[in-house]
């Protein structure tokens, strides 16, 4: 972060100010306080930083934001809400630099879609970008307080539950460039339909110039239905013939994918060292955007060759005898219809999938675990092992087409027998919400092999 004058942070959230202080950083949480920082107590679901603030200024704080009255030895700027003051610094901060700032929502695959993105625009500037999905109203500004004078580009990663979230975020990210991943039935609980779900993503635009292009998955049929007279919008896809970017002569191959992808300047190959439709989708999105920023293609190809997968988001180990596909990150009918698509189009003695509850859809929960338990059975899977309450929703359908199909409430039994039933050759696909907490199963099944996953 740039050194900022504590004046112009006041003017920026509406506060009175008379001291002449220069602001080094600036944190809501008194653990990363250092000496010439700014403190913002945020009062949140369970802790209240106006509790923290004498130690704030202990740690190193030479001036505090506040909506409660508090007592402390250094100034304090008054606001109504710090949340908010929160997020108008960031865009304070965001508006002294003119860079590329690439803005990315939808259901699923924003994180990895992030992160290819980021690749592909490394090949030319040095790029900023969310780390791992600090994507909300206290992620964002931390990650916009990042930017210095020596990044050349940003990759900003939104999330949201309702409505009016990403509008928060995109008036003070000011994104050049909007991606739009998808638009499925995560959150729906909160905001109705997927109907509502396209509404609450395209409030992206909010914070975009009239000329800043807006890039879509042309394969999402609701994404199809978007017309924007007068903004530029560009798009990407497999199916979808008329995609702008389009990704065409697909090929798996020991872990990894091979295709070509057909745009107006011409065709480029790519390979990708991740396995699934979803992904390929992911790369010529991240294509799409850095061609769009004037990257040249084959250095766009060159970087995304060396993507890494983020976390537990369908990490592939070989175990010797077998493969674990690691994706408990998060779940939802969307990527568990892709997990379930790669794990059946890899080659395989035996295809197993460990299948934990889906979480946060509300009352559309039980028709959703059906939808999915339907997918496991059309994909023909051998086994199917379903962990949680809602998971049970999983298993009628699953029977319909699957060998093998047995639920359990405890992780302890589903590891148990899960080591009943791999095989020589068995590939294991771990899928579920991450508060179902598959990865415990994971590093118990590891230690059991005695599998160094490291």
């Amino acid at each position: 972060m740039e050194k900022l004058s504590l004046k112009k942070i006041a003017e920026a959230i509406g506060a009175s100010c008379d001291a002449d202080l220069l602001i080094e950083s600036i944190s809501t949480d008194t653990r990363s306080i250092t000496k010439g920082s700014l403190f913002i107590a945020i009062e949140g679901a369970r802790f209240d930083g106006h509790n923290f603030v004498a130690q704030a200024v202990e740690n190193g704080a030479v001036a505090v934001v506040c909506h409660k009255k508090v007592q402390c030895a250094v100034p304090v700027l008054y606001v109504e809400n710090t949340g908010t003051a929160y997020l108008d610094i960031a865009g304070y901060y965001r508006s002294l630099f003119s860079i590329p700032l690439v803005g990315i929502t939808g259901s699923v695959g924003k994180t990895t879609t992030k992160e290819f993105i980021a690749l592909a625009l490394s090949a030319k500037f040095k790029t900023l970008k969310t780390e791992g999905n600090f994507n909300n109203d206290i992620g964002m500004p931390k990650t916009l307080l990042r930017l210095d004078s020596s990044y050349e580009a940003a990759v900003i990663e939104m999330g949201m539950n309702h409505f009016g979230e990403i509008h928060n975020l995109t008036l003070r990210s000011k994104p050049t460039m909007g991606v739009i991943t998808n638009i499925g039935v995560s959150h729906i609980e909160n905001l109705g339909s997927r109907e509502g779900i396209l509404k609450a993503k395209l409030e992206l635009l909010d914070g975009m110039a009239a000329d800043a292009p807006l890039l879509l998955n042309g394969d999402n049929d609701m994404l199809a239905t978007v017309h924007l007279p007068g903004r530029k919008v560009y798009t990407f896809g497999i199916d979808c013939e008329s995609a702008d970017f389009r990704a065409v002569n697909i090929q798996i191959d020991c872990g990894s994918m091979a295709f070509d992808i057909l745009y107006a300047g011409g065709k480029q190959a790519v390979r990708i060292p991740v396995v699934g439709m979803h992904n390929v989708l992911n790369a010529v999105c991240a294509f799409a955007v850095g061609v769009l920023n004037g990257v040249e293609a084959a250095q766009v190809a060159q970087k995304l060759s060396a993507y890494v997968p983020a976390g537990r988001r369908q990490k592939i180990v070989d175990c010797g005898s077998f493969t674990v596909i690691e994706d408990c990150y998060n779940a939802s009918p969307d990527s568990m219809r892709a997990a379930l698509g790669t794990l059946a189009g890899m080659k395989a003695g035996k295809h197993i999938a460990v299948l934990a509850d889906m979480l946060e859809l509300g009352n559309f929960s039980k028709t959703l675990h059906e939808q999915v338990g339907e997918m496991c059975a059309q994909n023909h899977l051998d086994t199917v092992l379903c962990y949680g309450e809602q998971a049970a929703h999983y298993c009628t359908k699953a029977a319909q087409g699957c060998s093998d199909v047995k639920h359990f409430m405890h992780r302890q039994d589903v590891l148990e027998e899960l080591l009943k039933q791999i095989e020589e050759g068995s590939v294991v696909l771990f899928k579920g919400s991450h508060g179902m907490h598959l990865e415990d199963i994971i590093n118990a099944l590891y230690e059991r092999k005695g599998i160094n996953h490291e």
